[in-house]
């Protein structure tokens, strides 16, 4: 198991999760962050921006989880999204053609949406990457993750619900609904342990990552 933006705020729970679970987890980090790499991960030092310096290190038949953001997403952070986020989905998407990789994990954002406009669409310039590479790879669509310090959008909870029983404003509340940093943790290893069948994409909304996700078996 390889994560990339493993020492992140979804990254450093996803790799306690999987260690629990008794996976082998290593995790691309720089070397100023080492130190952030989850006890009892490995360490593997490399750039994520650049997919020369870690395909080495990737084995064939594991699995690759891209976590690699701009940390909390804004209309104002453009310019980071196209920095980092873009490339380092194409160099994920490199690596793991390269090295020919059972599976990839990556997570998109829901869409469409009314708003975040850059951030989906380089969000969906990745996604589109992975399809072009014809990889294996389950791509999950949150539209907000709450957690420590991400707890802001808890305000709006009721207008959700009421959204949600709503007729003409179900699906997208559904579609852009918000889920927990746990919920998002379990979805995520459950793509892990139960990755689609060769050479396909599956595509995780936020009602299937609530609901912990139904796992397919590979074939």
């Amino acid at each position: 198991m390889f994560i990339t933006g493993g020492t992140g705020y979804v990254g450093q729970r996803l790799a306690a999760e999987l260690l629990g679970r008794g996976h082998r987890v290593r995790v691309l980090t720089r070397p100023a962050s080492v130190e952030r790499v989850p006890a009892g991960a490995e360490p593997v030092v490399g750039d994520a921006l650049d997919a020369a310096s870690y395909a080495a290190s990737l084995t064939a038949g594991e699995t690759l989880v891209h976590l690699v953001g701009t940390p909390h997403p804004s209309p104002a952070k453009a310019a980071e999204f196209r920095r980092v986020d873009l490339p380092s989905i194409l160099a994920g998407v490199s690596a793991a053609a390269s090295a020919r990789l059972a599976h990839l994990v990556y997570v998109s954002v829901a869409h469409p949406a009314p708003m975040m406009h850059a951030y989906i669409e380089v969000r969906s310039a990745g996604e589109s990457a992975i399809t072009q590479a014809r990889l294996t790879a389950s791509i999950l669509r949150p539209w907000y993750v709450l957690g420590p310090g991400h707890w802001w959008p808890v305000a709006l909870l009721p207008a959700y619900a009421l959204c949600e029983v709503l007729p003409p404003t179900r699906e997208a509340a559904r579609r852009l609904g918000l889920v927990t940093i746990g919920q998002m943790v379990r979805a995520l290893a459950s793509v892990v342990e139960h990755p689609p069948a060769m050479g396909q994409v599956r595509i995780v909304e936020v009602p299937e990552i609530r609901r912990g996700l139904s796992p397919p078996t590979s074939t």
